[in-house]
């Protein structure tokens, strides 16, 4: 039995915390996963410039109300859900995730908590299990599946290669560059293309 498992932020939906550097006009959270091989230091990294900003939960969800889906991703998960089980797994987390999960039509996610203080301050964050995304695909392959992964960045990159089958979706060139051995695509329907054979294969 084949399970597929995404990556969420640039994979079906814009970059949150770009999104969000955009909107506060705070450039150094333009930083993500594809700069910062690193997730906790990233994480510690934001939190720092959320603090000193005094910007808390409140301003990033009401960021996170605006952003839509990428164009056709609805499409290509639906496609995809019709075919095969998908599963969502994102270093994000529950707070953010809830909304974009509805716009995308409540696929199945694993991702993270933040600790939020009621003030609204984001005051750290729980990382649902160490090595999220490689742990859960070492957990579906213990119960019988085939896992076939896809995803954009450096935290993707253990599950993409742990697995059956995977896959870079619109990564940067440097991670092209550097896994040369991963195919890479840019468009939804090369991606389907991809999994269906892995399917049928």
């Amino acid at each position: 039995m084949d399970i597929v498992c995404l990556d969420l932020e640039g994979v079906l939906v814009p970059e949150i915390w770009i999104a969000f550097s955009k909107e506060s006009g705070i450039p150094e959270l333009k930083r993500t996963t594809r700069d910062e091989p690193d997730y906790d230091k990233l994480m510690r990294w934001r939190l720092a410039i959320l603090k000193e900003h005094g910007l808390g939960l409140r301003e990033i969800q009401e960021t996170i109300a605006k952003i839509d889906p990428l164009p056709g991703a609805k499409e290509f998960l639906d496609r995809l859900r019709e075919r095969t089980q998908v599963l969502i797994l994102s270093d994000t987390f529950t707070q953010f995730a809830s909304p974009l999960m509805k716009k995308l039509g409540w696929p199945t996610i694993l991702c993270n908590t933040l600790e939020v203080a009621e003030s609204g301050e984001i005051t750290g964050f729980k990382m649902r299990i160490k090595d999220s995304k490689l742990t859960t695909v070492r957990a579906l392959q213990s119960i019988g599946y085939e896992t076939i992964a896809a995803g954009d960045s450096y935290n993707d990159l253990a599950m993409i290669k742990a697995g059956k089958a995977g896959f870079l979706f619109r990564s940067t060139d440097r991670i092209k560059a550097d896994y040369p051995e991963l195919p890479a695509f840019e468009e939804y329907d090369e991606l389907y293309k991809a999994i269906e054979q892995c399917l049928e294969g």
